[in-house]
């Protein structure tokens, strides 16, 4: 099974915009730890909208 190219792109894009992580640095996550990463900051942006 193969992962979408645009979905790691849009993962890697997130992580960094966020984390100001290399390109290098994320890639060399495995999935899932670079999926728990993306899920981690989502919840933080949810939660600093909701806390405006």
């Amino acid at each position: 099974m193969t992962y979408a190219v645009d979905r790691i792109h849009e993962e890697v894009a997130y992580v960094a915009y966020h984390f100001h992580w290399s390109l290098e640095e994320i890639l060399d996550l495995e999935h899932r730890e670079r999926r728990q990463y993306v899920e981690r900051i989502a919840d933080l942006v949810t939660r600093a909208g909701a806390e405006r």
